[in-house]
């Protein structure tokens, strides 16, 4: 089990700091994991309470969500972009943003489908919320009553959320194909880059890896796991050979959260 600190304290010390959910696999915290461990950089892993005030937090970073990424007295980080660039300032090698400007403008154009607002992310959270909202137990509908505030939980984007999740899928295993075809096991050019490790981590959204691998509690397996025949038919086997050969051969496992 990973170890985390206080807020109080971490905001004493300097160095790099990562806030976490303990016990919480959420996609844009372990892609920030991710990202860290590819470039071996060193972090202290800090506590974020999952449907607690956390004004500690909120005084220090001025919002009260995980992930955050501080790098000494330097503002924080809250933004999946931002913690990328603060990652390749630290530690540029391996690079995980590409040199060229047409790939990086591709990168980034694809990560955003994936970790920004109305991405895929976003979009199976809508879906998980409007599942939850339905739960009959009470402390879970409680939890999912807090995160659709949280995040501006709103109907009918919930009930398009599938097709615009099907055009995300399909667009990103489109393009595997077209790396594939050209000899490349990576979405850009001939090497990892940061969207590799964002679909790898996001992914567990939709199809999480076996337990011995990926031990999600049976309440969080149950909820990422898709059951939607659309989503699932467009989750192309390319889709999860990738997330696997990029887990496999760069990234933490089994996942510690």
């Amino acid at each position: 089990m990973a170890e985390y600190i206080e807020v109080e304290r971490a905001r004493a010390m300097s160095g790099l700091r990562l806030v976490l959910t303990p016990g919480v696999p959420g996609p844009w915290s372990e892609a920030a994991k991710s990202i860290l461990y590819v470039k071996k950089l060193p972090y202290v892993k800090v506590r974020q309470e999952l449907g607690g005030a956390n004004r500690e937090l909120l005084d220090w970073t001025s919002q009260a969500s995980a992930p955050v990424m501080v790098w000494n007295e330097e503002w924080p980080r809250s933004l999946w972009n931002d913690q990328l660039y603060l990652a390749e300032r630290l530690q540029p090698n391996p690079p995980l943003v590409p040199a060229n400007l047409e790939d990086r403008v591709l990168m980034f154009g694809y990560a955003n489908e994936i970790c920004g607002a109305n991405g895929f992310g976003w979009t199976k959270r809508l879906l998980i919320v409007r599942q939850g909202l339905a739960n009959p137990d009470e402390a879970g509908r409680q939890l999912f009553t807090y995160l659709a505030n949280k995040y501006g939980y709103d109907k009918a984007a919930a009930e398009a959320a599938p097709v615009r999740l099907v055009g995300i899928l399909q667009a990103l295993a489109a393009r595997l194909e077209l790396q594939r075809k050209r000899g490349s096991r990576f979405f850009i050019g001939d090497a990892l880059t940061a969207l590799d490790i964002y679909w790898a981590t996001f992914a567990a959204m939709n199809n999480p890896m076996p337990d011995e691998l990926c031990p999600l509690s049976p309440a969080f397996r149950r909820v990422y796991t898709n059951t939607d025949p659309a989503i699932k038919s467009a989750t192309a086997p390319i889709l999860l050979e990738h997330r696997d050969f990029i887990y496999h051969s760069y990234l933490e496992l089994p996942l510690d959260f």
